[in-house]
């Protein structure tokens, strides 16, 4: 199975069983290569008409400026993820700014982090025969559609994940490698091929 299949393999489990935000958060990190914490932390007004902002990520509770220290970065946003987040939207009961804040509209707690870890994602991923990856872990089908899509460069990609090109490189070296010669993927067709095998669209 390769990383677009066990992220959709996942979605399908939440969404099977009923856990709309869930399966949005998961689309989130694995498509527009969000950190949990910047997940965790997106607001309406991160969403352009292309791309996605970061500028901001939720630790303990809190918002903090992203941990790279920089004004904001930007990230290319799929049509795709552009769908997921708006049948969120419209699902979602409570409308703070935070489109995955707690009922009460405050940023999750670590221990509201480490209960959807284990009851969700967690339970999800067994349910999918994927063991138990870590949340984090999502981050690499976005590097990895955009190695394939070979349109962007190592910087770009570097500055799209909020790495320097040096730990890009050394991170993502064999994908690289991988990809080398092969034929160029468009992201968005091969979310949407993946989504359809799970039964996800």
């Amino acid at each position: 199975m390769n990383l677009l299949q066990a992220v959709e393999a996942i979605r399908a489990v939440m969404l099977a069983a009923g856990d709309v935000r869930s399966a949005t958060m998961v689309s989130v990190m694995a498509y527009a290569g969000r950190r949990p914490g910047e997940t965790l932390a997106l607001e309406l007004r991160h969403i352009r008409e292309r791309t996605v902002l970061v500028d901001q990520a939720v630790a303990h509770g809190r918002l903090k400026v992203q941990k790279t220290g920089r004004d904001y970065r930007t990230v290319d946003l799929v049509d795709v993820l552009r769908e997921d987040l708006a049948a969120w939207q419209s699902a979602r009961v409570h409308f703070g700014p935070l489109l995955f804040g707690r009922p009460d509209e405050d940023a999750w707690t670590l221990d509201d982090w480490n209960n959807w870890r284990s009851r969700c994602f967690h339970r999800a991923c067994r349910a999918a025969g994927l063991g138990q990856p870590r949340p984090y872990d999502l981050r690499h089908s976005f590097a990895s559609l955009l190695i394939r899509e070979q349109r962007v460069s190592v910087v770009d990609l570097a500055d799209q994940l909020g790495h320097a090109p040096t730990m890009t490189l050394d991170t993502y070296s064999h994908v690289m490698r991988e990809h080398r010669g092969a034929p160029t993927r468009d992201a968005e067709g091969w979310i949407r091929e993946a989504r359809r095998n799970a039964g996800t669209c």
